[in-house]
């Protein structure tokens, strides 16, 4: 298994684009415009509100009002292989 990398900052950098750091140094930024806005992620569809997003020190990821979040290492995923809205998020 994986070592888990931690989320340490993140900030939403345009309408559905943030920019994630991670504890050992690696960041980038993830277009998240191009997402199916379902269930528990359907809030995020509003800019204003995917602006809300925020770091769970205790989680080590970003998470949004309501609950919704995306595993650390699923955004260390994206974020080091460099996924855009026109690559396969997910």
């Amino acid at each position: 298994m994986a070592e888990l990398i931690h989320v340490t900052a993140v900030e939403a950098v345009s309408d559905h684009r943030l920019r994630v750091s991670f504890e050992d140094g690696v960041a980038g930024e993830l277009d998240l415009s191009g997402w199916e806005w379902r269930g528990v992620f359907e809030p995020l569809a509003d800019p204003a509100y995917f602006r809300r997003v925020r770091v769970d020190g205790e989680l080590g990821t970003i998470v949004w009002p309501g609950g919704a979040d995306i595993a650390p290492e699923t955004l260390y995923d994206w974020v080091t292989r460099g996924l855009s809205n026109d690559d396969s998020l997910g």
